[in-house]
């Protein structure tokens, strides 16, 4: 029961961050949407930044679980636009923490730390990625370009969710559609035109 209570808390408030931003929602206000006593919150939690940590905590595995890249063949552009795909799904049903941030991060420096740590992570997988594009033929690049490409990835993949509500999109699924293919048209100047070909194709059929 207590860990059912747990689960349904961490829920709701992933629901209400998302929905609310995150610095708009307090342990009340979810416990009010539970409809349990602040005091039942507090024995599965110790605050607001508790439940952050562990919501965080779904998300690194999530994450990670996203940037695996195949371990016994080189990758083609479905490999990526594929693990684009999965990690676009995480940041969506985890985007109070993009949306938010500076904010989270400037507050609790373990989780500054950790969100460094995925960062590292997922700029070495995208070198890896695109070296193995580049032994597969599938792009020409210098090391310098792929490892811009890689950095531009990363940079737009993680602030994609911010421009967007800077612009005012409204209809964040679709933006997030959006993201994928702008990230996936980083690489087209680097493909053979076959594969360009291709690119466009997919995008086209993934907008429509």
């Amino acid at each position: 029961m207590a860990a059912q209570t747990r689960q349904r808390i961490l829920d709701c408030a992933l629901a209400m961050f998302n929905a609310q931003g995150e610095p708009n929602v307090t342990t009340n206000h979810i416990a009010d949407e539970l409809e349990i006593s602040p005091g039942n919150l507090y024995y599965h939690f110790r605050n607001k930044d508790d439940i952050i940590e562990q919501l965080f905590s779904r998300y690194e595995e999530r994450i990670s679980e996203a940037m695996a890249v195949p371990a016994t063949r080189l990758p083609n552009l479905e490999d990526i636009w594929l693990q684009m795909h999965l990690v676009f799904e995480c940041i969506w049903d985890y985007r109070f923490l993009y949306r938010d941030l500076v904010d989270i991060l400037s507050r609790n420096r373990r989780l500054r730390l950790r969100f460094a740590r995925i960062l590292k992570r997922a700029t070495d997988n995208a070198n890896q990625v695109v070296r193995g594009l580049g032994r597969a033929g599938i792009v020409r690049a210098s090391p310098a370009e792929m490892e811009a490409f890689s950095t531009n990835l990363l940079v737009l993949a993680t602030f994609w969710l911010n421009y967007a509500a800077a612009r005012g999109e409204a209809d964040e699924a679709r933006s997030i559609r959006q993201g994928i293919v702008q990230v996936m048209m980083l690489i087209a100047p680097f493909l053979r035109d076959a594969e360009r070909v291709h690119l466009h194709t997919l995008s086209q059929a993934y907008l429509d």
